[in-house]
């Protein structure tokens, strides 16, 4: 039995209706987000995420609306493209020895060149910072400022014009002089904004995610197959246990923990609106479960 994904979805659909179930109604008794099962009737199985998602919610969809599981999954087998054929090898293994006129001597002459200009720049910089330091406190001690006798009773225009003329200028070029100090901007730490965080659990698993203000958004466990979904201001501080066995998407772009981060099965890291991690050097969150 084969038929298209539309066919597929519209028997995902017409079988939920049958069962009086609408489509919030039917994720939360799967305890899933309402758009997985719009994608699951849509075809929209790339929303969902990887083919085994998509997989695992079609099966426990049709368990749940009494559709014979075997033909729902061949149906979706059938659907998904052909894998790519393997691609042909582009290398050739050299059978005998190397010699000095086989060796790659431009690319090698290159590299050579980056590396004396690197060190060039090296060396540079910290004699020009030594050199520009100098010249500045030179400056400094050559400059001495002009004192000025001045009443106390003195008003403020007076002592404008009065420091102006020991300076060898006027009233009004005094005033000319005198700029407004604007105080830059504050920088906003990379990373940082409101963002989206998707979870996805391949097995049961515990996590406890707090955003940038100290709001724990989430803590507990997740069961498998689940998706959590939770919005707050990045950079999130994230802990993980069976890391590997949890998908995590920001902006709906998908994150991955790089080795850095993980401590056998255990992640604890930052992560931004923009999907970069960083160490998270606070100590790990204290409730959590043991063993």
């Amino acid at each position: 039995m084969s038929e298209s994904v539309g066919t597929l979805g519209e028997r995902l659909q017409a079988a939920r209706r049958k069962k009086g179930l609408s489509a919030q109604k039917a994720a939360d008794e799967l305890r899933l987000d309402g758009w997985v099962i719009e994608g699951l009737e849509n075809g929209d199985y790339e929303r969902i995420g990887p083919a085994v998602y998509a997989k695992g919610h079609l099966k426990r969809y049709a368990e749940l609306l009494g559709l014979p599981v075997a033909e729902v999954m061949a149906d979706f087998d059938a659907a998904l493209p052909p894998p790519l054929p393997p691609q042909p090898a582009g290398m050739r293994m050299r059978t005998g020895p190397t010699t000095g006129e086989e060796l790659p001597w431009p690319a090698i002459i290159g590299c050579a060149a980056v590396a004396v200009a690197l060190a060039g720049l090296m060396w540079w910089r910290p004699w020009l910072a030594r050199t520009t330091a100098s010249a500045d406190a030179q400056v400094r001690s050559a400059v001495r400022p002009v004192p000025v006798a001045q009443p106390a009773a003195l008003a403020p225009a007076t002592a404008t014009a009065t420091v102006a003329a020991a300076a060898g200028a006027g009233p009004t070029d005094a005033a000319e002089s005198v700029e407004p100090v604007v105080a830059a901007p504050a920088m906003q730490p990379e990373g940082s904004g409101r963002a989206r965080l998707r979870v996805s659990f391949l097995a049961d698993s515990w996590v406890d995610v707090h955003d940038a203000t100290g709001q724990r958004l989430y803590a507990g466990t997740g069961h498998v197959n689940n998706v959590r979904s939770m919005s707050g201001e990045a950079p999130f501080r994230i802990y993980l246990r069976s890391a590997s066995s949890i998908r995590l998407e920001i902006n709906n772009h998908p994150v991955a923990i790089g080795p850095q981060y993980l401590a056998g099965d255990v992640a604890h890291f930052e992560a931004g609106a923009d999907g970069t991690l960083r160490r998270d050097l606070r100590a790990a969150p204290s409730s959590r479960p043991h063993g």
